[in-house]
This record gives C-alpha cells, structure tokens and sequence, in this order.
C-alpha cells in the first residue's frame, strides 16, 4: 500500500477514536437541554456529505476512485497530506474546546454559553472551516476524483450552516454574541 495511504489510514482510524466521545454525546442529547432546535435541511444534509467523503477517503485509501500514483504527483500528495493530518486534528482540537456545548445538531441550549477560546478565539466556526480543509486535502493526498467535486459541493452547505448557527446565537444571546462576532471572523480570523 502506499505510504501517503497509510499514512491517512491511520489518521483516520486514530481520529475516529477520538471524535468517538462526541458522537456518542451527540446521538445522546435529548430534545429537554435544547431551548431551540431548528427544522431545516442544514441539520442533516452536511452531516450526511461529511460522512459520504468520509466513505469515499476511505475507499481512496484503497485507491478506489482515485488517478494513477504518478511520481510527479508526489510532492502535492505529502503537501496534502500534510494539511489534512494538521487539519483533521485542528478539527478534533475544535470541538473538544466547545465541552458540553457541542452538539452534532443545529440547537442552542437552554443554559448556553458563547465559547471563545481555542480555536474560537479567532474564528466563530472553526469546526466547519477545519472540515473543508480535511476534505479538500484529503481529496488532494489521494488523487481521489470523486471525493474533491464532493468536497467543494459540501462548502456552501457549511456555510450556511454556520450562518443558522449564528441566528440562534444573535436570538437568544444577542448582547454576548455581538461582542464576539466584533472581535472574530466567521470562518476566516478578522473577516466577517
């Protein structure tokens, strides 16, 4: 198998692990510790893009869907690899840094808190910034053609997910959310 290959095999697995404590208090949160919980497609439909790139990186690790491993490719290929390893566990770093406050979900809790450490110090949806980062590296460190249009389809969903987000947080905890919103960026640090 290739080295690259190996190399996301077992970042895949090892972050998995560590993302395990998450999904489970995710599938775990009932419907009495959220004050609001918004019906709309961006619940499940980025969640469900997420989980399909990860199938398909998965596949790419078996060079499934993927070009010919070419040594002109390989310089891209460590780069790649190197951003997503980086940016997979940034991601991690994101939401262990959210606490209880992390949901797989669109919500706001009933006792909810604006969080602004860590990575949110900068920018106010780390998570979904980091995501794009893993998926297009990934993409990129496979020569998977089929995961990259896929990772550049799920970007605005992200986005607009990251934007429902911030509606809850401009009703419910306008004067805190304001304050942060004017010393964050919204994906990127100080833009937006």
């Amino acid at each position: 198998m290739d080295p690259i290959n190996i190399l996301i095999a077992l970042n895949i697995v090892v972050t998995f692990a560590a993302n395990v404590s998450g999904a489970k208090k995710g599938v775990k949160d009932k419907v009495a510790v959220f004050r609001d919980k918004p019906k709309t497609y961006l619940q499940t439909l980025p969640l469900a893009i997420s989980t399909i790139n990860l199938l398909i990186l998965i596949l790419a690790v078996f060079q499934i869907g993927t070009l010919a491993y070419e040594e002109k490719y390989f310089s891209i290929r460590v780069a790649a690899l190197i951003v997503y390893l980086i940016f997979s566990w940034f991601q991690i770093w994101s939401y262990k840094t959210l606490g209880d406050y992390y949901s797989q979900e669109i919500a706001i809790r009933k006792e909810h808190k604006i969080i602004s450490t860590g990575p949110y110090k900068l920018i106010r949806h780390p998570q979904y910034l980091f995501q794009i980062f893993v998926d297009l590296a990934g993409a990129v460190a496979t020569l998977s053609f089929i995961l990259l249009p896929l990772a550049i389809i799920q970007i605005p969903f992200l986005i607009l997910r990251a934007k429902e987000e911030e509606k809850l947080f401009e009703k419910y905890l306008p004067n805190d959310f304001k304050a942060y919103k004017e010393k964050s960026g919204f994906m990127l640090p100080f833009i937006g």
